[in-house]
Parts: structure tokens; C-alpha cells; sequence
């Protein structure tokens, strides 16, 4: 295991945080820096076609090592963190045998991983674990994925006697900005269905998603002296904050779960003479998914009948529900089982609470469903990741191979 360590550690050790506000893809110069490196070490294991593009999509090729035909497969992961949370000098914390107890992240800060607060980590006791120093988030999101995949190639390489077809790799920029697959070229990728490794516990085996939208809401007022304010100040902010409130009040993601959608107003900035709201709005279904929609846009109409047009609605479609480009091959879903239950894994079938460069490849002509990574609590201080984990996400990735050699 002391190798998927040092591997992943040289990856979270590299700062690639991406940025929203950016035009440029990468939309940060830092990424670049793990995807050379990446490059390099993909090449350095014996893959071959391997390339990188002007705008930092890395592929590569694992040529099938059996005579019959194969379906070409793939896998995929990102190597952006989230902008939501600094990924500058990460500093990994390397808990052998954990007890059980929680876990002192940084004791001069007081910041502490508790066993009683996220009890997942119960699951743990006995093995490695990997943490934050309590300053940055780790960076499992999705470096946990791209260990994975460099491993499980480089094992398939030095273990010939795996049969195997054709393997393709891809490493994406900006997936945490929902860009990942924006630039993916599906047809020079070459695959038949693939894989992102980019799920979070042991088990875990997604093939929906939400419906995904985000909405921007400007609002233009006007400032007056307050003591001569009287039907004539507007005042931007309180506009704003009646359109928050009539969204409908359990409908947040701290009070949803499983399928259930959401409005989730993620930014509020303003003053008397301008106020933007941003928000992402999720949900399963589509027509639900339709309705949200509808009804941000009536909110809006409401308020620029009551203050003369005063508001502008920004609403961008940002990825949409896998599930009905997943299922009518689903067979690709039950290889994904079989191997882990071949390996002892539990799987844990369930919709992602979110998005991943799979549902855009899906709806691009690549079905992609997706598989643990086994990180927990991404985006922030307390993510970990244990290593045991990550191995086991190796042995998938092989047994995957082996059974599409096999079919």
C-alpha cells in the first residue's frame, strides 16, 4: 500500500484548485503543473499513445493483450479540487491502524475530525487513513480517482497474464467548475462506454444524477437619502432577500437527501443600488427538475411587476440526468457490480447527490457510470481517505477489465 501513498500524496501535494471566474480551460495556469507530471508518469509506466492537448485533457492507451474482440473500455477521473476551499500546501496527515478515537487535525487551531460527528470513519478501525492538516481540504476529490487508474495500469502491465482488452485512460481539468467534459473528445477517447472514478465511500456504483441549472438573479436599485426615501429608495437587497424567502423553505440541501431536488443560493452580495443571487437549483426528475425552473422565473416575473422591471434572470442548464443514456446499456452497470462483488465489495447503488464528468460524457455518446473513489467529506478540512480504499478501487479497475475480456 506504501506505493498508492506515496503516489497520491504526490499528487494532493500539487495545488490545482480551479476557478469559476475564469475563460480559460484549464481555468487555472496551476493545474498544468500535475498534468505534465501526470503526462510524464503515464508514459514512464509504459502506456502508450499518450497525449495531452492544448487545453490539458490528458489520454492514454492500454492495448489489449488478448486475440478475440474486446469492447474498448475507459476510465476517467479529474485533477482540479474545488474552488470553495483552499488546495494551497496541502499537508497530508497519515493515521496507521486507526482506533476509533477522533482525530486531531491541528491541535494549535483545535480543529478535530470527530468519530462521533462523521461516524463513516467507524468504518475504518484497523486500517490507513489519510487527512488534512485542518488548513486545506485533501484533494481525494478526484486524485484519490487518478491513483486509482495509474495503479490499476500499472499493474495490468506488469501482470500480463490479466487478459484484457483495449484500456483507454482520461484525466480532465475543471470538473469541479462543471467544465470537465466540456473539451473531452469523445471520439479521438475512443471507448465504448468507461468509467469516472469519482464516487466517494467503499462500494459506491452511481448511474443518476441530478438535473442540474444555475441561476443568477441582478437586481438594480435605487439609493436615495433614507430620511426622504419614502416611495422612491429601492433598496436591491431587501428585493433580494424577499426572493429568497419565497423559494420554498425545506427545500435546501441540509433538509434533503436521497432523490430529493433542492434550491441552494450559494451567494449573496449587495447594497442598495445592486444585489446578485446566485444559486444552483438540482433535482432527479425532469419535470421537477422543469418545475423549479419555472418557478424561479415566476418569482422573478413577480417582483419585476412590483418594481418595474428592475430584475434580470440569468438560467443556464449545466448537465442533466445520466440515467436514460445509462440504462439502455446496462449491462455496463452490472459489470461494474459483478467486480466488486467478486472482490467482497458490498455496492452501493444509488443516485450522486450531484454531478460528474460522466453525465456530460453520457449525454455526449460516452454511457459513464460511476464508481467509489473512497474519499469522504469532500470540499473542505475534514476530508479523508483510507487507503484500503483505494486499493480496493484498484482491484476493481483490474476485475472490471478482466470480465469485459471475458464476455
Amino acid at each position: 500500500m506504501q506505493h498508492i501513498i506515496d503516489r497520491f500524496i504526490s499528487y494532493v501535494t500539487i495545488d490545482t484548485q480551479s476557478d469559476a471566474s475564469s475563460n480559460t480551460t484549464p481555468s487555472t495556469e496551476k493545474q498544468w503543473d500535475l498534468a505534465h507530471n501526470l503526462v510524464a508518469e503515464l508514459k514512464a509506466i509504459g502506456m502508450t499513445d499518450v497525449t495531452i492537448d492544448k487545453n490539458a485533457y490528458i489520454m492514454a492507451t492500454l492495448p489489449s493483450n488478448v486475440k478475440h474482440d474486446v469492447p474498448v473500455i475507459g476510465f476517467i477521473a479529474h485533477f482540479d479540487t474545488s474552488p470553495d476551499f483552499s488546495g494551497t500546501n496541502v499537508k497530508p496527515q497519515i493515521i496507521t491502524n486507526y482506533d476509533g478515537h477522533d482525530i486531531i487535525l491541528n491541535k494549535e487551531k483545535n480543529i478535530i475530525l470527530s468519530s462521533t460527528y462523521f461516524d463513516d470513519l467507524l468504518q475504518y478501525v484497523g486500517q490507513t487513513i489519510i487527512t488534512t492538516d485542518g488548513t486545506t481540504l485533501l484533494g481525494a476529490d478526484d486524485k484519490a480517482g487518478i491513483t486509482e487508474i495509474v495503479t490499476a495500469m500499472e499493474y495490468l502491465i506488469n501482470h500480463p497474464e490479466i487478459k484484457h482488452g483495449t484500456i483507454k485512460i482520461g484525466f480532465t481539468p475543471d470538473e469541479e467548475i462543471g467544465k470537465g467534459a466540456h473539451k473531452f473528445d469523445v471520439e479521438k477517447f475512443g471507448a465504448q462506454w468507461a468509467y469516472t472514478m469519482d464516487g466517494s465511500q467503499i462500494g459506491e456504483l452511481e448511474y443518476e444524477n441530478f438535473n442540474a441549472a444555475s441561476a443568477t438573479i441582478s437586481i438594480l436599485g435605487k439609493s436615495v437619502h433614507p430620511g426622504y426615501a419614502k416611495d422612491k429608495m429601492v433598496n436591491a437587497v431587501l428585493i433580494a432577500n424577499k426572493i429568497i424567502e419565497d423559494l420554498p423553505r425545506h427545500e435546501i440541501p441540509e433538509e434533503t437527501t436521497g432523490r430529493e431536488g433542492f434550491f441552494h443560493v450559494h451567494s449573496l452580495n449587495g447594497e442598495i443600488e445592486n444585489a446578485t443571487i446566485e444559486m444552483i437549483i438540482r433535482d432527479h426528475d425532469m419535470d421537477h427538475f422543469l418545475q423549479r425552473k419555472e418557478l424561479i422565473r415566476s418569482i422573478v416575473k413577480k417582483y419585476n411587476e412590483a418594481y418595474d422591471d428592475c430584475i434580470t434572470l440569468t438560467l443556464e442548464d449545466q448537465y442533466f440526468n445520466m440515467k436514460e443514456k445509462v440504462e439502455p446499456v446496462f449491462h455496463i452497470v452490472e459489470i461494474a457490480k459483478k467486480a466488486m462483488e467478486d472482490l467482497g465489495i458490498k455496492p452501493i447503488i444509488k443516485p450522486i447527490r450531484g454531478g460528474t464528468d460522466g453525465s456530460q460524457l453520457s449525454f455526449m455518446g460516452l454511457p459513464c457510470p460511476n464508481i467509489f473513489a473512497g474519499g469522504h467529506n469532500f470540499h473542505g478540512k475534514y476530508e479523508y481517505v483510507p487507503v484500503e480504499s483505494m486499493q480496493k478501487a484498484v482491484n476493481v479497475i483490474v476485475r472490471i477489465c478482466e470480465l469485459t475480456a471475458n464476455t
